[in-house]
């Protein structure tokens, strides 16, 4: 899948790994770049970096007329969708002591907006026989997240969602990837580190934190060999197969690394 002359639509884009990967997707190339967010302030300085072939919109994406107003507007600027980027996605940094309210918030922005992007864009993509859904679901849904409960249940749905649409649609033309970074330098994470919390503490010891435009390039790189797991840290790959060879001492392990982190 080469993004050279796709329309492309990008959630959560405004910043961070969105941004950046807006700003990839122009520089090869991409026919059109829809770039979407909360923050319509950020999404529009993002779509004049790129200029003529951006347009920003502001949308929730936990709410599902948003995310089929994106596509309405991107059809209409450019035409038919080749990427989604569904990549908007939410922290709570609590454990059990996160309320109903960010459980269900968490659900409805990092699981249901995933489901709203499929339920908007795939129909068309079968039609045409081509098209692809990249979700931004983190190294967290495969490997769990310390300190945040909601966030760790939510990415792993993600991904459960993403492998049940490949099954489903692979045959018809509809690729999907998840994109599983662990540490990468965005706002979430920074905030994360000056609040000393339990899981930046966890991410900063796991691995390398990496720039967003260095998740971008493998991205770039990942759509091209149409991985279905894309992961910006090599180790996460390492990680995953250690869990599935033993999961009891997987578990074990993660204990330990938890109790030294609360420990420091």
């Amino acid at each position: 899948m080469r993004v050279r002359d796709k329309v492309v639509v990008v959630t959560g884009a405004a910043g961070g790994i969105g941004r950046a990967m807006a700003l990839r997707f122009a520089a090869e190339g991409a026919a059109g770049v829809l770039v979407a967010d909360l923050d319509e302030v950020g999404a529009t300085e993002v779509a004049k970096e790129i200029g003529d072939r951006a347009v920003a919109v502001r949308a929730d994406v936990s709410v599902e007329d948003d995310v089929r107003g994106l596509v309405t507007t991107a059809e209409s600027a450019f035409g038919p969708i080749g990427l989604f980027c569904s990549n908007a996605g939410i922290i709570t940094g609590h454990g059990l002591d996160a309320t109903d309210m960010e459980w269900t918030r968490t659900i409805a922005v990092n699981v249901l907006a995933h489901v709203y992007a499929a339920r908007a864009v795939v129909p068309g993509m079968v039609e045409r026989g081509e098209g692809h859904l990249l979700n931004t679901c983190s190294a967290a849904g495969l490997v769990s997240c310390p300190g945040d409960a909601p966030y760790a249940v939510t990415k792993s749905a993600a991904i459960s969602f993403a492998e049940w649409v490949a099954i489903h649609y692979a045959t018809k033309g509809v690729k999907v990837s998840v994109l599983c970074p662990q540490g990468v330098r965005t706002g979430m994470f920074e905030q994360g580190i000056a609040e000393d919390h339990l899981t930046a503490r966890a991410v900063g010891a796991s691995g390398a934190i990496l720039d967003p435009g260095a998740v971008a390039g493998a991205v770039v790189e990942g759509l091209e060999a149409e991985r279905f797991h894309i992961f910006p840290h090599p180790e996460v790959a390492e990680f995953v197969r250690r869990k599935a060879d033993d999961p009891d001492r997987w578990l074990a392990g993660m204990a330990r690394f938890v109790d030294s982190l609360e420990a420091r």
